[in-house]
């Protein structure tokens, strides 16, 4: 059994080529009861979620342990256009699951930087989205208290640098 966050050695099957650089590394899942997290996604969509729409949910009758392939044994809202009912993340549940990854440091760097980085360059963004993307990034290094000078000066040498490539002509 491998441990949660723990580096798996170079030499297991792993590592092999299936990814790009360096060896995968395992993040404890998010763990939940099911009953548990369909009563609260419920409890979340009728009475905390902020909405002019219907808060109402169908839930389908007699359900039986190991139901057939055909059952109906989803719960379905009666009003969700945007397709947003069974996201837990949406409410609150895994804030501190979150919070918990976004501590975890990958080469020196939190998961929570990595994940700001990342997202200025979806596929959607256009180069002035990227841009002012850099720029909050970088406001954000300069104004972390838990980031050493040296990583920090490092990350806006590496801002500075993408900034240039986006002015490069194609």
């Amino acid at each position: 059994k491998l441990e949660a966050r723990r580096p798996i050695p170079a030499t297991h099957a792993l590592c092999r080529g299936l990814v790009i650089s360096g060896c995968p590394v395992l993040f404890e899942p998010f763990v939940e009861s099911a009953k548990y997290a369909a009563e609260y996604r419920n409890w979340h969509w009728q009475q905390v979620r902020n909405t002019s729409r219907g808060r109402g949910i169908e839930s389908p009758k007699n359900i039986s342990p190991y139901p057939s392939k055909t059952s109906h044994i989803l719960d379905v809202p009666r009003s969700d256009r945007g397709g947003n009912f069974g996201r837990l993340a949406r409410t609150g549940m895994m804030v501190s699951y979150k919070k918990k990854l976004d501590d975890v440091s990958l080469f020196g760097i939190k998961t929570v930087y990595w994940r700001q980085f990342l997202k200025v360059f979806q596929e959607r963004a256009s180069d002035s989205d990227a841009r002012a993307s850099l720029e909050r990034l970088k406001r954000r290094v300069e104004q972390a208290a838990d980031v050493p000078e040296s990583k920090a000066r490092s990350a806006l040498t590496i801002i500075g640098e993408l900034e240039r490539l986006l002015d490069m002509p194609e």
